[in-house]
Parts: structure tokens; sequence; C-alpha cells
């Protein structure tokens, strides 16, 4: 398993290599989606030996998974072979028209695969300077992918990307380094920034490891997209492809959130509980839900609207892993929900987008009628998104509610209740026009294979979550949410 390991890391450098030598535009679509599969298919490999292999080190200690990072993984690729199998669809009109040349696709899958291995990197490092390195490499990456149509407005999201979350990674930096700073002396070289190592060793400086909490999360709280701190998301999220937009949602938000829960559980040791870290997660999660409650309420960009529905439920796991053991079992669950649901709302905006020539959600209208496929991914995944039962995204909400609950938290749960009902109303506001309004008619659409196969899955995926949770991703789940400190 520990081949498997590296592989991981390999392969997405092979296809960053490899895309040298391809000279067709939907060719290089191709091959992103082949390294995906690989990667889908070591996954699939190891996974028959991992709830018996768990952990697992190599590379010296350096490379290491666990459950935690086993069921980011698991997401991680959930979210890039959809996003992938998009891309076909999404950028096949442009490769035709020469409007995406080759060069620029070429650029286009080399980042995306550069993204895939930042990310793979973060999730598989020890060390939490490793760690570190990874979250800032995904920064670096992936805020080229967002101007890859070189618009002004394009060129502008990408900068506020890069600045803000620079400045909110510096603060991680400094939160790393106070980590380093509250061990006990006489440690063993970079060996004591490992996780393994630093969730068995006492002797903290309880004030300077405070302080690091702090720092790493707002730092990582800022790539994260938790209020107030997420003023990049909006822009870059509306003006990045549609692929590009459901990974980022999808997926890069929950990977810096997972740096949060590593430093976390550090804190959590350390001091024996989870009381300093849960008012800090609840105190976050509860401004987000309720920062993106006011914007929602009047958007008018289909992909803005989506975006301030990432901060909303970025807050929603962050607030569940303050509740203790069930919050964080409701928090992991609902990382899953949210990144089937939001891929697939965000490659509805962006076929309709094309489809309608605008993201204006007062000139998308009648999308049952003008374009069936993709009206139907808008509705099921806002409806999911909002938490309408039977979805999977209810389950968790529900779970998130029963576990505050359980810890008498009666102001958390009413906030959490108004924000979302806030949310519920205003969201359905604007999707019962943009589904069955009167509008624009379109010309008839052909669907391609990759575009039902891609609304096919995610929807059954979120509709068979939410009717049954197999008894391996509970376990599994139970594992993961052990190791975020949640459990004492």
């Amino acid at each position: 398993m520990s081949v498997v390991l590296l592989l991981f890391l390999l392969i997405p450098l092979a296809g960053i290599a490899m895309a040298m030598r391809v000279r067709r535009g939907a060719a290089l679509f191709w091959l992103s989606l082949a390294v995906v599969l690989l990667d889908d298919l070591c996954l699939l490999v190891g996974m028959s030996d991992l709830p018996v292999c768990l952990p697992i080190t190599t590379a010296g200690g350096w490379f290491y998974l666990d459950a935690l990072s086993g069921w980011h993984l698991l997401v991680m690729l959930l979210v890039f072979t959809a996003s992938s199998l998009f891309a076909l669809v999404y950028f096949r009109a442009d490769l035709a028209s020469d409007r995406l040349s080759i060069a620029t696709a070429r650029r286009y899958n080399q980042l995306w695969l550069g993204s895939l291995w930042t990310m793979t990197l973060t999730l598989l490092a020890n060390n939490i300077g490793l760690m570190w390195v990874g979250m800032e490499a995904t920064t670096l990456v992936t805020a080229f992918l967002v101007s890859i149509y070189p618009k002004p407005a394009a060129i502008e999201a990408m900068w506020k990307y890069l600045i803000i979350c620079s400045v909110g990674i510096a603060f991680a930096f400094v939160g790393t380094l106070l980590v380093a700073a509250a061990l006990p002396s006489g440690g063993a070289g970079s060996q004591q920034l490992f996780w393994t190592q630093l969730m068995t060793t006492g002797g903290y400086n309880h004030l300077l490891l405070k302080a690091a909490f702090l720092f790493s999360l707002v730092g990582f709280g800022t790539k994260a997209g938790l209020a107030p701190t997420h003023t990049w998301l909006p822009d870059a999220h509306s003006q990045a492809p549609g692929p590009v937009s459901a990974m980022f949602s999808g997926f890069m938000l929950n990977a810096a959130l997972y740096c949060i829960m590593r430093h976390g559980a550090i804190v959590n040791h350390a001091l024996g509980s989870d009381m300093f870290t849960g008012r800090l997660y609840i105190f976050f999660g509860l401004m987000s839900i309720v920062v993106s409650a006011a914007f929602i309420l009047h958007q008018r960009d289909i992909k803005r609207l989506l975006a301030y529905h990432s901060v909303e439920h970025l807050g929603i796991i962050t607030l569940g892993l303050g509740l203790g053991p069930a919050g964080c079992f409701a928090a992991l669950l609902h990382t899953v929900n949210h990144s089937l649901c939001k891929s697939l709302s965000f490659f509805a905006a962006g076929r309709l987008g094309q489809l309608y020539g605008s993201h204006d959600m007062d000139r998308i209208r009648g999308a049952l009628r003008n374009a069936p496929l993709w009206g139907i991914a808008l509705v099921g995944s806002l409806l999911a998104l909002i938490g309408v039962a039977p979805f999977s995204i209810f389950i968790s909400e529900y779970l998130l509610v029963k576990a505050a609950i359980d810890r008498q938290a009666i102001a958390v749960i009413v906030i959490f209740l108004v924000g979302s009902g806030v949310i519920f109303v205003s969201a359905l506001g604007h999707l019962i026009p943009m589904a069955w309004g009167e509008g624009q008619m379109l010309s008839k659409k052909h669907c391609s294979v990759s575009a039902v196969i891609v609304v096919t899955v995610l929807l059954s995926l979120l509709l068979f979550l939410g009717l049954f949770l197999p008894v391996p991703i509970r376990n599994f789940l139970d594992q993961a949410a052990f190791l975020t400190g949640g459990v004492q």
C-alpha cells in the first residue's frame, strides 16, 4: 500500500510531462481524465486493504495516510473525476472554434494536473511544514486557472485571489512556526513537525500553541473561504471556467479546512479538551452562515450565488467541528455531500451560462424547457444545497443539529436555523424563475454522453447518500472524526 501512496504523487507529474507531447486540444482533456481515472484505480486497489492497513507511512515517515486524509483523498478524486469529465463538454465548442488554442489547452491541463498534485501533497504530507507548502502551492497553481481566458475581470479576480490568499497563507506559516516554538526543547529535527510525532508529544507551551491555532485558523480559513476573509471567493468563482469553479468549491476549500483540522487536533491533544478550538470553530462557522445569508439574498449572478453557498457550507462544516464527536462526524459527511452537490451546481451554471450567453439570473429563464438536462441538474443541485430531503445534505445538517442539541447549544441552533431559513427562501426565489420562468427560447442542444453520465451519477449519489449510509463508510467516518480531535 505504501507504493500506492507514492503513485498518488507520481501519476499527476507523469501526466504533466506527457502533456508536452500531445498536439491535439481534445486529446489533452482526455489525457487529464485518464490521469485522474488512473488515480481512481490506485485508490480502488488500495481500498480493499485500507481498513486493516491504516495508518500508512512511507518515504521515511514524510508521507502519511490515515482515515482523515483517506476520506479527503476520496472526496478529492470524486470531484476531479467529475470535473475532468465535464471539461470535455464545457470546452468542446471552444476547441472546435479555436477560441481555446492548443497552447492554452496544454497550459490549462498542466495546471489542472498540477492542482491535483499539490492537493494530493497537502493531504499526504505528515510534516505540517510540508503540508503548508502544499497548500501554498495550490494557490500559485490554481490562480492561473481563473484567468485561462484572459478577460480584464478574470485577471482582476486572479490577482485578488493571489494577494488575499497569499496573505492568509502567510498567517498560516506563522501558525506553523508557533507550533514549532510551542514544542518542548530537545526535539528530533524536522521530525518534530511530523503530525504523528506532534500527536504523541507532551509538555507544550499552551499559550504559544493557542496563538498558533489562531493564526492557522485565520490563515487557512482565508483559503477555505470562511467569513470575514472570504472576499476573494465570489470573484474567483464567478470568473473561472465551470470545471475550475467546481474544483475550487468542490474540494480546494476542503483542502484548506483539512489543514485546520490537523492543527486543531494537535491543540486538542495538548490541552486535553476541545473547548478552546470548539468555540473558535463555532464562532467562524456561524459568522460564515450569517454573512452568506445576507449576500445570497441579493445576488444576480448565478456563479456568485453559488460562491456564497460555498461560504455557507464551509461554515456549516466548521460549525460541526466545534460540536464534539457527533458534530465532527456530521461535518465530515457534509464534506462529501457539499462537494458532490456543488460540483453539479457549477456544472449546470457553467453550461447554462454558455447556452444563454450570460450568468445573469435575470436572463436565465425556463432552463427546464430550453435545456432539460442542465435544468434538471440546476434544480436538483440547488434543492440539495438548501437541504431539501431526501438529498444527502439534509441528513448531514440534521446530524449537525442533533449534535448541537446533545451539547445543549441552543443559541447555536437558533442562529443556524435562522441563517439556513433565510438562505432556503432566498435560493428558492432565485431558482423558480430560472427553472420555470418565461424567457428567450434556445435552439435544441445535443446532450453528449459524458454530460448525461456526469449529471446522472452525481444526482444518484446525492440521493443514495441521503437514503442510505453504508456501514463501511460510517466506520470510515467514525475513524476520521476521531482523528479531528473531536473524540476525547
